[in-house]
């Protein structure tokens, strides 16, 4: 009896433990949400006045409203940060699409990114995966001292999936980012996606180094807390970085779902690896969560086909539209046109630049 009564009060303090992570989880969603339209905004005042991030332009820094925005992501990021001391990443990340009905919704009013009924769909499905994933989350144990982190951290099966991280996020960095990266979204959201794992994996050590301290365990003395220290905060500053030119460069509304299921995806498959999130619990409560998650990520895929993609102005301005007319002096005087294809008589002056007509 006793033992069941104490198993039964750290189910409890587990579920409390849970609870408390979703919240703080809804919370940095919203200000999230919130940031990716001012940062939007503010990427765009930016623009107007010289080169555009999306192109390698830093003139944002100097932009006070993308800095309102970065301060609204910093706020979320630290709720969500605390989030991971109470609960798994495997409930907290897939809690991320909830700041995507906040872009979204907050998107169709200010940027004149038009939310139709369809989205309105699925932001529906989006809160209830969202709220299959709370009710069916995993009981994480808390590791005891950074010393057991850095034991999983380091685990065969999980430096194999560090490897291959960063061996593909230094290939989208280096080789696909300078060619593809202004036609392809799948590069810079890829590189935030993939980077994106690591931080969480990173963070979450630190958050539970800092939780144990606060509780008297110093977790300071342990080189394994530094080395996580300056693992997430490498991965954030990427992060940042790439997801500015993702959003300069493409819709907000085409970002943040393609960036959502990449990322939420990357992260359960780390977190399950690291730290065995699944492990020991019932195979109707895992089959429930990933059917939250699918649910979730059917919503964002409805949610991003109903949104309208940015119109792109051609960087060729004198690009040639067909068919091509050639305006020419008729020997009388009069003022003729004939098309490309046509034979052209002998006597006529051909004004062949475009500009001329602009």
């Amino acid at each position: 009896m006793t033992l069941d009564a104490t198993e039964a009060g750290g189910g409890g303090d587990l579920f409390a433990a849970n609870l408390k992570g979703s919240l703080l989880a809804i919370a940095s969603s919203a200000f999230i949400g919130v940031s990716f339209i001012v940062k939007k905004k503010g990427l765009r005042r930016a623009g107007a006045a010289g080169a555009r991030a999306g192109v390698g332009g830093y003139g944002y820094l100097l932009e006070p409203l993308w800095w309102v925005g970065m301060v609204t992501m910093l706020v979320g990021e630290i709720a969500n940060f605390i989030a991971y001391m109470f609960a798994p990443a495997v409930l907290v990340t897939p809690l991320g699409a909830l700041s995507i009905i906040v872009s979204a919704v907050l998107a169709h009013f200010t940027l004149n990114e038009k939310l139709h009924r369809v989205g309105v769909l699925g932001c529906g499905l989006c809160i209830v995966g969202s709220t299959m994933i709370i009710l069916h989350a995993p009981q994480e144990r808390t590791p005891s001292s950074v010393e057991q982190i850095w034991n999983l951290a380091t685990q065969p099966s999980f430096l194999c999936y560090a490897a291959i991280a960063v061996g593909v996020s230094l290939f989208l960095m280096l080789y696909c980012a300078p060619r593809y990266g202004q036609t392809n979204i799948i590069v810079y959201v890829g590189i935030c996606s993939v980077v994106g794992s690591l931080t969480v994996m990173s963070i979450k050590a630190v958050g539970i180094a800092i939780k144990l301290t606060i509780e008297g365990i110093n977790q300071a003395g342990y080189f394994q807390t530094w080395v996580f220290a300056v693992v997430s905060t490498t991965c954030i500053v990427i992060q940042l970085v790439y997801l500015n030119k993702a959003l300069d460069t493409f819709n907000t509304a085409v970002v943040s779902p393609i960036y959502y299921a990449m990322f939420t995806t990357l992260t359960i498959l780390a977190s399950a690896i690291m730290f065995k999130d699944w492990s020991g619990q019932r195979a109707s409560n895992t089959a429930s969560e990933i059917c939250g998650f699918l649910t979730v990520l059917a919503g964002t895929v409805v949610l991003h086909s109903t949104r309208e993609p940015d119109q792109t102005v051609s960087a060729d301005l004198y690009a040639p539209l067909p068919p091509k007319i050639y305006w020419h002096i008729q020997g009388n005087g009069d003022v003729g046109k004939q098309r490309e294809d046509d034979p052209l008589t002998c006597e006529f002056i051909t004004v062949v630049r475009q500009d001329y007509f602009v």
